[in-house]
């Protein structure tokens, strides 16, 4: 990797690929620790059973942990587009954030700076598409929150990492908000294209749970601005113009 300095510390966490599984995905996270120090123990220790590839710190100091060629333990139970073996398939980023549960704040500005020179540089080698640059909460989204409503996808997409909708109001005619307890039409239109996007959710027509935890995740990556877990019509504008965008 060309004029960016990498800090090798090695994580005994992490096995062979599966069936020597082609690298296309990018999944980004937070630690969820109190600071950094103990964020980079725990993924370097034997015992915890989860790393990843890369990490940065606030200071925008990255390390590598495991080498690309082989699978880092950083998705857990996961699944986007199927493909249930994320950590086969992609290359894991770590940045030091305490998170929701601690003091969850905007990721700071040498941090995403290191970000998008490490993201470039992957996304390139392994021609990555912008539509499998995810977060934690996109492929797990009844367990996980991060990276979070915080960090800030649309300045990554402005540069040519991940998907952006810049849909600012809403226009489509889909009947209204969608929520829990709600069955029907509307509900099984919002499911197919949630899943055909890549999330997975059960077509199951009823508002349920788990598809609010989908809605959740989708709004904490692409509607940020309110996450609320209900499917508004700015939801139905930006995901119709996400799905424009890989078709």
């Amino acid at each position: 990797m060309s004029n960016f300095k990498l800090i090798q510390r090695h994580s005994p966490n992490f096995d062979q690929r599966i069936n020597d599984c082609v690298i296309d995905m990018l999944v980004l996270h937070y630690t969820g620790m109190i600071n950094a120090d103990m964020a980079l123990q725990r993924l370097c220790n034997s015992d915890a059973k989860v790393s990843a590839h890369y990490f940065i710190d606030e200071k925008g100091e990255c390390f590598q942990l495991v080498e690309e060629a082989n699978r880092a333990w950083h998705a857990g139970k996961s699944s986007w587009a199927g493909s249930s073996d994320i950590n086969s398939r992609s290359i894991g980023i770590e940045l030091v954030n305490a998170g929701h549960e601690l003091d969850y704040k905007p990721f700071p500005e040498a941090q995403m700076n290191s970000l998008e020179r490490l993201a470039k540089d992957i996304i390139i080698r392994h021609v990555i598409p912008a539509h499998r640059i995810l977060g934690h909460s996109d492929i797990a989204p009844s367990r996980k929150r991060d990276p979070g409503e915080l960090f800030d996808w649309r300045r990554l997409a402005s540069i040519g990492i991940g998907l952006w909708s810049n849909k600012k109001y809403a226009a489509s005619t889909d009947g209204g908000t969608l929520g829990p307890g709600m069955s029907g039409k509307a509900v099984s239109q919002a499911q197919q294209k949630l899943s055909y996007f890549g999330y997975h959710i059960e077509k199951t027509g009823h508002y349920d749970p788990a598809t609010q935890e989908v809605v959740t995740a989708f709004q904490r990556h692409y509607r940020p601005e309110r996450v609320d877990g209900l499917f508004d019509s700015l939801c139905w504008d930006r995901l119709l113009d996400l799905l424009s965008q890989i078709e």
